[in-house]
């Protein structure tokens, strides 16, 4: 995908960085960082709405500048120290409680086994549902939104290998 990307804006300017997401919130999505505003003007006014993959391509700027125009213009640190103390401040995030939770952050060799081993220690649990083709995220669900609330409180931010914390949070209903 980034070669693709790369072959359709090249031709407006130098590409300083193609960052592709690839987390649940981001999916679809990709950063494309090019040298200079007139350059991104020129491809954001040709290849809006272009047929990429079978989607139309939405092109907007990017809310702040990338880490790599910020150390160009020498504002990286700035940013980051910024970064940082928003990063700090963490809001407050209500939940709608459900029986059933999702798992994010899942290392890539968790099984059906390895997560009901886990969260069939909390009572009420009933199945594990693994998402295809989406390794790190799954759903747990419970007899009730009260036994998945415990199960959710003791597990949220379980280290399930050397690099996966999970994050648990209540499915959206």
């Amino acid at each position: 995908m980034k070669k693709s990307l790369e072959a359709i804006f090249s031709p407006f300017g130098e590409i300083l960085e193609i960052s592709i997401k690839k987390n649940f919130k981001m999916r679809g999505q990709a950063f494309v960082v090019m040298k200079d505003v007139e350059s991104a003007t020129r491809a954001l006014n040709v290849i809006q709405g272009f047929a990429f993959y079978n989607k139309l391509l939405d092109i907007q700027y990017a809310r702040i500048d990338s880490d790599i125009i910020a150390k160009l213009e020498g504002r990286y640190e700035q940013q980051k120290r910024k970064r940082e103390e928003e990063k700090a401040v963490v809001p407050i995030v209500y939940e709608i409680p459900n029986n059933i939770l999702f798992i994010q952050n899942l290392p890539s060799d968790a099984t059906t086994q390895s997560l009901s081993s886990l969260f069939q220690q909390y009572p009420g649990f009933k199945e594990v549902r693994l998402v295809p083709g989406k390794k790190d995220i799954a759903f747990i669900e419970y007899e009730t939104e009260q036994q998945a609330g415990i199960a959710k409180q003791a597990l949220n931010g379980y280290q399930m290998s050397e690099s996966n914390a999970i994050k648990v949070t209540f499915a959206k209903k």
